[in-house]
């Protein structure tokens, strides 16, 4: 078994500002976020949203098993940033600040042009497993709050770290790669999404590339090749 890089039975929060223990503060992120989310979900009713909708969105069926993948996207997260936390720091780091760009943008789309979709299925065409789950996601995540999609542009982000580490195996970038377009495609097929949705959430994504591993692509324009992307 791998051997962490940090030790963090030694982490206590006066030394969080210890170099070894300094890339913690970025999770500080997720608490901002969850209390805009709060806000945003709470206090912008659903009448002052802007519908979203598209042709794409009349062609795509819902399809109840997608929901795999639509619930795997919190499993995802959570293993990208333990494993990288405990095993390659600057992927931690690199995540991370992906993650805070595409919330912050979000979030102010969010307030700034509220929008919802009104595609969720008034009764199922079936009744299993997948459609209980979905029961449940539909009754505590309102349909507010959609564009961009965050399912979609973490997913983006996620695969590019994944794919530019040095030490992931081949197995495992065709892995994270099918699982994180699964995982795109899933907020259309369960009907939490248009694909408006999608399509701005593959722009915040590009934006937030483009800030996060800027220097890797500059590297790569000046001299034809960019240091490997992993400190281990």
């Amino acid at each position: 078994m791998k051997t962490p890089v940090v030790d963090y039975r030694e982490f206590r929060l006066k030394k969080l500002n210890e170099p070894r223990f300094s890339h913690l503060k970025l999770l500080v992120g997720w608490l901002v976020y969850f209390l805009f989310y709060f806000l945003t979900e709470n206090l912008i009713p659903a009448s002052a949203c802007h519908p979203v909708h598209c042709w794409v969105d009349d062609v795509v069926p819902f399809t109840e098993w997608f929901v795999i993948f639509y619930v795997g996207w919190f499993f995802l997260i959570a293993f990208s940033l333990i494993y990288f936390a405990l095993y390659d720091i600057e992927s931690f780091k690199s995540l991370s600040k992906f993650i805070m760009i595409t919330q912050f943008v979000a979030i102010v789309c969010y307030i700034v042009y509220p929008t919802r979709q009104d595609l969720r299925p008034e009764v199922f065409p079936r009744n299993n497993i997948f459609t209980a789950v979905l029961t449940f996601i539909y009754a505590f995540d309102t349909p507010t709050g959609v564009c961009p999609s965050l399912h979609v542009a973490y997913s983006l982000g996620i695969a590019s770290v994944w794919l530019k580490r040095k030490d992931s195996t081949v197995l495992t970038k065709v892995f994270i790669t099918a699982f994180a377009t699964c995982i795109c495609l899933s907020v259309m097929f369960v009907k939490q999404h248009s694909a408006v949705d999608v399509f701005f959430a593959i722009i915040l994504g590009a934006l937030a590339e483009l800030v996060v591993f800027r220097k890797r692509y500059f590297q790569k324009a000046h001299f034809g090749k960019s240091e490997p992307f992993s400190a281990q």
